[in-house]
């Protein structure tokens, strides 16, 4: 199935994003069986269903609009990217600052591929991280996933 290219959907949504005062932090589209565009949502105040659903109606007659399928049916769906979503963003990394993270590299360091740590940093290529007493600088790329930790008895 032909789409539209991402950019193109999210610089569509982008104005009632804003208007809302919701951020876009991903829009996927899977193709297959059930043909599914997912626009992931995120607010100061997190996100509920309640938020889902607006937005959901307020992108919906843009999508019409575009018609980012070409006129083939799709699934709208959207969503919370939720609590353990990788940081990918410059953003995600902010809001992420001085908090626990999980790390899992794509090769072994000293013998691990995955710790917990404290993110201390981001400069859009490196990840400092504090373990212990010990600050370790990582290239993004080495780094497979990255995500909050999450600690259920402290959720914040």
């Amino acid at each position: 199935m032909k789409i539209k290219s991402i950019d193109e959907i999210q610089t569509a949504l982008q104005p009632v994003a804003d208007e809302l005062q919701i951020e876009i932090v991903e829009i996927e589209f899977k193709q297959g069986h059930s043909p599914a565009l997912t626009v992931y949502i995120d607010t100061e105040n997190g996100v509920d269903l309640d938020t889902c659903e607006k937005f959901h109606r307020a992108i919906d007659p843009v999508l019409d609009e575009i018609d980012p399928t070409f006129g083939q049916p799709y699934t709208l769906n959207v969503s919370s990217p939720g609590l353990d979503r990788p940081l990918k963003t410059e953003r995600d990394f902010a809001k992420c600052m001085g908090k626990k993270v999980e790390v899992k590299l794509f090769a072994p360091m000293k013998g691990k591929k995955f710790f917990e740590a404290t993110l201390m940093g981001f400069d859009g290529n490196c990840v400092e991280l504090q373990t212990g007493k010990e600050t370790i600088k990582l290239e993004k790329t080495k780094i497979a996933k990255i995500n909050r930790a999450i600690d259920f008895d402290g959720l914040e």
